[in-house]
């Protein structure tokens, strides 16, 4: 019976996945380091998540609990706490499975979203403190110790924490058409803000709201365009390039800094550094081409 082949296109490539376990080390800490300090994160994100949820019960504002699986910022909040937990969930793998990380045994199209995974948390996080410290903040922002802790959380540490993914590990620059699907990502996000308003009857964010609007002699809306809430949308849409740019750079900047220019390779399994005299780290190994793990790989 004729093998039936998948096509090329959904395989997402057929070379070896991740040889050197970027997603999995670091060029500073051991991988049980980066485990610690993954799971800290993700512990962390998802405290401040529930503990949100719980003071907004805890006050008799359900509207407002309801509502934040809405906003953008504690979306993209919950995408920060997940990835930090799966992120370190394979560097525990890595480190205690004698380098075969979870993800590498994963099918390619798992492994392709964890990618984009990444894309996404070293950019979102950054326009959301832009948008918010920029266009967002008031009076309230710090008014109360809870508003204050919340705030600087959610809008301050969450680019502080895809900053760590950028600046401490050792994942390659996400692709080109990463930046086509967080710009279709964003697009999505756009038709949950306006289902929202079409069903709670609330903008999330101000910047949405469609007015002025196109009014007949009677005062009776006729459609037309918000300038100003497309104006924000395109802005938005351009600071997303801008910021996938910058966010590609600072990876290259890294890897040039810390592998080219400092020849810091990485810590692997068990904190071994690469030595000169061992296997180059882009090499696949005998046991990644065949699928038989080595019970002496270290």
């Amino acid at each position: 019976m004729a093998r039936i082949s998948m096509p090329k296109f959904l395989k997402l490539g057929e070379d070896v996945w991740d040889p050197s376990h970027r997603f999995e080390t670091s060029w500073l800490m051991s991988p049980w380091k980066l485990f610690a300090c993954r799971a800290a994160l993700s512990l962390y994100a998802f405290t401040t998540l529930f503990f949100n949820i719980g003071w907004k019960v805890a006050i008799h504002d359900d509207a407002a609990a309801r509502l934040s699986f809405s906003y953008f910022t504690i979306i993209t909040y919950w995408g920060l706490a997940f990835y930090f937990l799966f992120a370190s969930i394979h560097t525990f793998s890595y480190a205690l499975n004698s380098g075969m990380p979870l993800l590498n045994r994963w099918p390619r199209f798992l492994q392709a979203l964890h990618y984009l995974f990444y894309s996404t948390i070293t950019t979102y996080p950054l326009l959301v403190t832009i948008v918010f410290w920029c266009v967002l903040a008031d009076d309230t922002t710090f008014g109360t110790t809870y508003s204050s802790w919340s705030n600087v959380s959610q809008h301050a540490l969450n680019s502080a924490f895809a900053l760590f993914e950028i600046v401490f590990t050792r994942v390659n620059p996400g692709p080109w058409i990463h930046l086509l699907w967080c710009i279709v990502l964003l697009v999505c996000y756009l038709g949950v803000a306006y289902i929202t308003h079409d069903t709670e009857g609330v903008y999330v964010y101000s910047f949405l709201n469609d007015q002025p609007k196109l009014l007949n002699a009677a005062g009776e809306n006729i459609g037309g365009i918000g300038v100003w809430a497309a104006a924000y949308i395109c802005g938005i849409a351009i600071g997303i390039v801008v910021l996938f740019c910058v966010s590609k750079g600072l990876i290259h900047l890294r890897k040039w800094a810390t592998e080219t220019k400092g020849g810091i390779q990485g810590k692997l399994n068990e904190g071994r550094a690469l030595g000169s005299e061992e296997m180059d780290l882009q090499e696949p190994r005998e046991w990644q081409k065949t699928g038989e793990v080595s019970t002496t790989e270290a």
